[in-house]
């Protein structure tokens, strides 16, 4: 897929998707990467917090990075700011992960270019949860 904005392949990716590692996951209920990462798990998915700076986010063990998560991962949704984006993207690239889902003001376009050139699909600039609701995926599992 690469970069993509197209419908299909974004309906693709999420109902194909079985497990999401959140970068930058908070246990703060009023943080945009809590009220996503509860979203995801209320839709079924296998939700890996990860923070370095937590044990526990939402009840489940949070990962200091994605390449320390012990389980492949399809989708890395990431909450930092841009210029931390090229060491996450790295990370991705180690765990082998599938994709890179980079939440609104997120982008950075060298790590972009890195994602697409490592084979990940990539997706930039779009709220993962809006999308899921927006396309009205049903619940997995």
């Amino acid at each position: 897929m690469e970069i993509t904005r197209d419908i299909g392949e974004l309906r693709k990716l999420l109902e194909t998707a079985k497990r999401i590692a959140v970068v930058g996951a908070s246990p703060r209920p009023d943080r945009d990467s809590y009220k996503v990462a509860e979203y995801l798990i209320n839709a079924g998915y296998d939700v890996i917090p990860v923070n370095p700076g937590q044990e526990a986010v939402l009840g489940k063990k949070c990962y200091p990075d994605v390449k320390s998560i012990p389980d492949p991962v399809d989708i890395v949704d990431v909450f930092r700011q841009p210029e931390h984006m090229p060491d996450v993207v790295e990370d991705a690239i180690a765990a082998k992960a599938k994709s890179i889902w980079m939440q609104l003001d997120t982008g950075n376009r060298e790590a972009v270019k890195r994602a697409v050139d490592a084979g990940l699909d990539v997706v930039y600039e779009l709220c993962l949860r809006t999308v899921h609701a927006t396309m009205r995926i049903p619940k997995r599992g």
